[in-house]
């Protein structure tokens, strides 16, 4: 689709929203919940062929595809009963000097929600589902790779809703979303990718200073590895948290730190483990590793590569580097330096810097420095050294994981993070509340 699509597309969602004075806005809460009761249902329906193109268009294996179209069904579950609460909440009189009052929580206007190709369901859903319930509409572009899952949802979403309540544009950011934010009529940017394209679309609104933003940006979530690490837990959660997915997560481990005194049997163990993963198909048992689904993403991880071995890295692995016409095997690389692409960069895929620390200052130094601020995973054993580090991490991140990987979930707790990261969009009752403005009636 072009831009005569996409500008039809927010002329309904205009007319729906009627500037607050649409059917959706104005709706009871109870008739908004039923209609996204009626759409749940209905998705449930197709599970099966949502995973099955999850696993065809973006190479996810078949756990982890189940595991997101689940999951996003139980966050849209969990989403209503907090909406719920939110309402029981806000139907309270509050009285303060002598002044009654009753405050409430009311939609922004029309979402413009563009969803990552990494999690095309579950994280565009965790956007889009809070925005449309809180009565705001919405236009919806699904991510250039991820597109197909929405197909089978077509039907649900336009029977289940009132009409211009959901516009689904299909096409590129720059042929569908800048003709969309330069009209200046879109209240809230919700976009889940790289800042690049963050900044770009926020430079287009002609209103920029009312424009809200809902924003799930890049990181470069670090591992810390200190010399009493128990090395068999360690191993396995840094393996999983640098190669689930092949690395295409915001929340995948991105750099690993690894003390001195033990760098060289965790390279050696670590590189051993890499290597063993099984690469295959998306629906093969067991596999670990699957095809890439960016055609340039082997080209662009063999850069970072060169790159690190031209300035003094070894690729640790036997099997680091190899390549497939779409995929290229995980290395592991050692020893980095600042100067390198790969410790720069998010590479949100199949590479692996590895730096040495002798004092623990040099990685908080690392990261008070660097323009990320996400997660950290921290890996020992010594109470005593722990607690003050993890005093000083909460100031640097915006999770700290002891012994284990980086992650998202649960939903109910806050997903956010400093820097360069954004703004948090995953947490259930604060999503809800960053879709809503409040209003006050004084009696």
């Amino acid at each position: 689709m072009g831009e005569p699509e996409a500008l039809d597309a927010l002329d309904a969602a205009m007319k729906a929203y009627g500037r607050g004075q649409g059917v959706w806005p104005t709706m009871h809460v109870k008739d908004r919940i039923e209609c996204m009761e009626k759409f749940v249902t209905q998705m449930e329906t197709k599970r099966a062929e949502i995973v099955k193109l999850l696993m065809w268009e973006i190479g996810k294996s078949l756990p982890d595809s189940e595991k997101e179209f689940d999951r996003t069904v139980d966050y849209i579950y969990d989403t209503l009963e907090e909406y719920k609460q939110l309402d029981r909440n806000s139907a309270k009189f509050q009285k303060h000097d002598g002044v009654y009052a009753h405050i409430k929580r009311g939609p922004l206007g029309v979402v413009l929600c563009l969803g990552p190709y990494n999690y095309p369901l579950n994280e565009t859903f965790a956007l889009l589902i809070p925005a449309i319930i809180m009565g705001n509409t919405a236009i919806f572009k699904p991510a250039k790779h991820g597109v197909l899952l929405i197909t089978p949802l077509l039907e649900a979403f336009q029977n289940s809703f009132p009409k211009g309540v959901i516009n689904i544009l299909f096409g590129r950011g720059r042929a569908v979303a800048a003709p969309i934010m330069q009209t200046g009529k879109v209240d809230v940017l919700a976009l889940i990718g790289n800042s690049k394209s963050a900044n770009a679309l926020q430079n287009q609104h002609p209103k920029s200073n009312r424009l809200r933003l809902v924003l799930g940006l890049e990181a470069k979530n670090p591992a810390i590895i200190l010399p009493d690490a128990d090395m068999k837990l360690t191993i396995n959660e840094v393996v999983a948290g640098t190669t689930s997915f092949n690395g295409q997560r915001c929340t995948a481990l991105k750099v690993v730190y690894v003390h001195d005194a033990i760098s060289e049997n965790f390279l050696k163990d670590f590189s051993e483990a890499v290597d063993s993963l099984k690469f295959g198909n998306p629906w093969d048992e067991r596999v670990k590793l699957t095809p890439l689904p960016e055609p340039n993403k082997p080209d662009y991880i063999q850069e970072l590569i060169d790159d690190a071995l031209a300035k003094g890295a070894k690729i640790m692995n036997k099997k680091g580097g190899q390549r497939f016409e779409n995929y290229i095997w995980p290395a592991v690389l050692y020893p980095v330096t600042k100067d390198m692409r790969v410790y720069q960069e998010e590479q949100f895929g199949p590479v692996i810097p590895v730096l040495s620390f002798s004092d623990i200052e040099e990685p908080l130094d690392d990261m008070a420095e660097s323009n990320y601020g996400q997660q950290v995973s921290l890996f020992g054993k010594d109470v005593y050294a722990l607690a003050p580090l993890i005093d000083t991490l909460v100031n640097l991140v915006c999770r700290v994981n002891l012994n284990s990987s980086c992650q998202r979930g649960p939903d109910v707790y806050p997903f956010t993070g400093r820097k360069r990261f954004g703004t948090s969009y995953s947490q259930r009752s604060r999503c809800l509340a960053l879709f809503l403005h409040t209003y006050v009636c004084r009696l």
